[in-house]
């Protein structure tokens, strides 16, 4: 990087919630050299600055929103920021990201980074400005939803384009997979980062509509690489279905593939996939929007009557939809948009509402830790109530805020056998006995299982690999993780199937430095490195890295992948093959010594 900083505010906020102070203090220019921004400099900022072994709901966890160097550029899909914190959901390390326009807020108010740390002795949010932070009372906020919450605070600031970054009941009841909402529309949803802001005291953080730009080595440059890209890379027919259809579109492809998870991961099919499906969504649809920057607008509002609710994208359709067995795109939307008010995440959540059910099968549960309401397949009433026992933590709602893993392993028995997590972390909406891609990208994911870490489902179920073999399958979900690490470094959506070429030509306008691709590569590896450290410091060891039990032992029934399991001995293969490719002991899943001084990784 040049002497001059460019793309970088060179500034990092500090909030402290306990005295309700703040500092701004020079970003670490070597963890930028390193790391690049967004979820590399998060993460190593987090490594350096949380003991090891904390209660991730204690004051002494912190939560740390960064930007990339593309952040409030026009870069294309450069709209998205991470929170990173400390799971309370899995004890591991968590990057939890969201559209829309905080982020770019934050850069243009002047930091790279905003830190929280501490705790408050009472409910406050937080007005971030160019200025520093500024505290503000929450007590009139505590128990409202985040659409209120977000609401309420834009009109406190008279502003209300306002970004609002909101949690409701169930982060303030620390609810292990409660999320954080972004005015309204985008959420922050995996790894209980919401019941973090929980345990600090903290209802929102918010910044007002902030005007800005950033310093770019050469502006008329990146402009023109931005025209080209966006011409030639992004709206192409790759990416387009992003526009024209958005994650909907996956319904109907996991359903033909038969890993589209249903009636609590029984099934790969669903035999009402076509009433919760894309086709269904643009029925509905009454308007569309967009992150920052982004010219494929994914995102829509749909209509039903007079009433508008923002739509579901495929994990929602998937876990509150197919995986509860709704039968209707208004039924999952009306419950997803409660789950958001109520500030939940939608992945963890149908997956323990299609849990509860099976534990009622079983009759591990009886009706009357539901206050006689009968837990069942596609019922509403069921759903509403599961999600408010939740959120407010009543009745076995208490235990069920736990998450799946720690419920299975509280009730004992039969309930082990109905685990869906990896690391604590529920699986998300593709079965990974249809897809031996994604069944070590879950294994092997660090913020426990994951479907974005390594989307190796596009290659086998949706591709041409072979979906029940794990050949191969190591070297894909390696190369997929570290080329994923360093676009949600800089920051790049998912969406745009980018590449190291297209990186590096945004990089050498931005920041007036020429990356190679093998360079970049190399920090992408890093990247997923440091926070394998953090996970090992943290206690997590190879036995870590599987499956639940069911997805080996427990057929799926119905559709293409009747009869189908993960088989065992190909998966702890694939496994060690994956480790070996990584330079991990094969015992312990540590990064060896060579690795780190390859990746010159010095944690101290």
């Amino acid at each position: 990087m040049s002497e001059k900083l460019y793309c970088y505010t060179g500034k990092v906020l500090r909030v402290n919630l306990t005295n309700r102070s703040f500092k701004i203090e020079p970003t670490r220019r070597d963890f930028v050299e390193k790391y690049i921004g967004g979820r590399g400099l998060g993460i190593r900022y987090l490594l350096e600055e949380i003991a090891p072994k904390i209660d991730p709901l204690s004051p002494e966890n912190k939560l740390i929103i960064s930007t990339g160097p593309l952040t409030g550029t026009v870069a294309p899909l450069s709209g998205r920021y991470p929170i990173v914190t400390k799971s309370p959901l899995t004890g591991t390390v968590c990057d939890s990201y969201s559209g829309s326009y905080f982020g770019v807020r934050m850069k243009y108010a002047g930091y790279d980074l905003m830190i929280v740390e501490g705790r408050s002795s009472k409910p406050v949010y937080v007005e971030v400005s160019e200025k520093g932070a500024e505290f503000h009372p929450a007590e009139h906020l505590w128990g409202l939803g985040t659409l209120e919450t977000s609401k309420k605070i834009k009109e406190e600031l008279r502003d209300e384009n306002a970004s609002v970054l909101a949690i409701g009941p169930a982060g303030e009841n620390l609810v292990r997979f409660a999320c954080v909402v972004d005015s309204g529309l985008w959420v922050h949803g995996r790894g209980g980062t919401g019941a973090v802001f929980g345990s600090k005291n903290l209802k929102a953080l918010t910044i007002r509509n902030i005007k800005g730009e950033v310093n770019l080595y050469d502006p008329d440059g990146f402009r023109k690489t931005v025209v080209d890209l966006t011409r030639n890379r992004v709206k192409t027919s790759e990416n387009l279905w992003a526009q024209t259809d958005g994650t909907p579109l996956i319904v109907d492809l996991s359903h033909n593939a038969g890993v589209l998870p249903t009636y609590g991961f029984t099934s790969g099919a669903y035999e009402y996939h076509d009433r919760i499906n894309t086709d269904r969504v643009k029925e509905a649809t009454a308007k569309k929007y967009a992150c920052p920057y982004c010219p494929l607008a994914c995102k829509r509002i749909l209509r039903f009557d007079s009433r508008l609710i923002k739509s579901p994208e495929y994990e929602t359709l998937g876990m509150i939809g197919s995986n509860t067995g709704l039968r209707s795109l208004r039924d999952v939307a009306e419950a997803a948009e409660l789950a958001t008010d109520l500030g939940m995440d939608t992945i963890s959540l149908g997956a323990t509402i299609g849990f509860t059910v099976k534990l009622y099968e079983k009759k591990l549960i009886t009706e009357k830790d539901f206050n006689g309401l009968k837990p069942s397949w596609s019922s509403n009433e069921f759903i509403i109530e599961i999600c408010k026992m939740i959120a407010y933590r009543r009745g076995l709602g208490d235990l069920l805020a736990e998450g799946t893993r720690r419920a299975a392993e509280r009730l004992g028995g039969e309930a082990l056998r109905e685990r869906i997590d990896v690391k604590g972390s529920e699986i998300p909406a593709y079965d990974p006995r249809g897809t031996y891609g994604m069944a070590l990208a879950y294994a092997t994911a660090d913020r426990g299982a994951c479907h974005l870490r390594a989307w190796a489902v596009a290659f086998d179920a949706f591709g041409e690999m072979d979906p029940y073999s794990f050949v191969g399958k190591a070297q894909l979900v390696k190369d997929l993780q570290d080329l994923n690490s360093i676009k949600w470094s800089l920051i790049i959506c998912d969406f745009w199937l980018s590449s190291y070429e297209d990186l590096a030509k945004l990089l050498k306008d931005a920041l007036g430095r020429e990356y190679k691709v093998e360079e970049l590569r190399l920090i992408g590896e890093g990247i997923w490195n440091i926070s394998r450290i953090f996970n090992i410091r943290e206690g997590f060891k190879r036995e870590d890295d599987t499956l639940p039990p069911k997805m080996f032992y427990e057929p799926l029934r119905g559709g293409k992948t009747d009869g189908k399991t993960v088989d065992l001995n190909q998966f702890k293969e694939s496994l060690t093959e994956y480790y070996k490719l990584r330079g991990w002991d094969e015992e312990t899943g540590k990064p060896k010594e060579e690795t780190l001084k390859k990746l010159e990784i010095e944690i101290h």
